[in-house]
């Protein structure tokens, strides 16, 4: 087994989304307590390592319908660069490792580990079939990742954090979605049994309905009276330019371009996303801090 084919099944690429883990410090103005930093930074290796072990009983039981898309079969246990044995024992070295690391951190943070996994788990062998639910189950579990980095810190999550969380993150999912039902269009192939409670038609809309709703919601947000009283400003707000240019600059690669099949990968590789979300991360730190 080489290296680079056992770093390809872990995925370190997604770990981008488990920064999630950090928004409760970094809302709640204490991103620079080095402690509970600390708890945060620990809880993200922990939840990292048990979402390579989600990848890889992901990948193993897709083996199939992997070799048949385009993109997935060059996969490590698609290709055959790792076995199925080795897939095994791979799952269990990370799974252990994740839960023993949290274990050590929270038990808090360990429960809703274990439901993370569980909940996976259900969506790998049947509830991915499941139209709609599929994609609630993905938004579902970005917020658990806030769950865990509100147990390792003790910060109360805002209902508007976890609100635009789900909501984003539902966005993202269904435009994964499409990009399944155009690859049937272009090919024939099914890449996933769920395809068939999709189409281009529906998922156009409810990504344009879920797209507005982020930006009705983190508009309300940053204009409520709790937060303005909170973070002593009244000019988050202005924020909101970022998020607008964020979500059209989504729709657009998604719409025009037609490759929104890895959220993960649009944001790594796409100049115009990273200078927007790095140009919200200093506008906001700038009115906040």
């Amino acid at each position: 087994m080489k290296i680079d084919a056992l770093i390809k099944l872990m995925r370190p690429h997604q770990y981008i989304k488990n920064l999630f883990i950090f928004l409760p410090l970094f809302f709640a103005l204490k991103i620079t307590d080095t402690s509970l930093l600390l708890n945060a930074i620990i809880a993200f290796i922990a939840f990292s390592l048990t979402a390579s072990t989600i990848y890889t009983l992901n990948d193993y039981h897709d083996i199939e319908e992997d070799r048949e898309h385009p993109k997935k079969k060059n996969r490590p246990l698609a290709s055959g660069a790792i076995s199925k044995p080795q897939a095994i024992v791979i799952m269990v070295v990370l799974g252990f490792s994740g839960f023993a690391l949290m274990a050590t951190h929270s038990l808090s943070a360990l429960a809703i580990l274990a439901a993370y996994v569980i909940m996976n788990i259900a969506y790998s062998f049947y509830l991915k079939h499941i139209a709609i639910l599929d994609v609630v189950i993905i938004a579902i579990g970005f917020v658990l990742r806030l769950f865990i980095g509100s147990a390792v810190t003790g910060i109360q999550l805002s209902m508007w954090i976890v609100i635009m969380t789900f909501l984003l993150a539902l966005f993202m999912a269904l435009a994964k979605r499409r990009d399944d039902v155009l690859i049937y269009l272009e090919t024939g192939k099914k890449m996933r049994k769920v395809i068939d409670g999709y189409n281009l038609q529906f998922l156009d809309t409810a990504m344009a309905i879920m797209a507005s709703v982020v930006i009705v919601a983190y508009t309300i947000y940053t204009t409520s009276a709790e937060v303005v009283e909170r973070f002593h400003s009244q000019y988050l707000y202005l924020t909101a330019l970022f998020v607008i240019l964020g979500i059209m600059r989504y729709l657009q690669i998604a719409f025009v371009h037609l490759d929104s099949g890895s959220p993960t990968k649009i944001v790594l590789k796409d100049r115009f996303m990273q200078l927007t979300i790095v140009a919200w991360i200093i506008f906001f730190t700038w009115i906040l801090y």
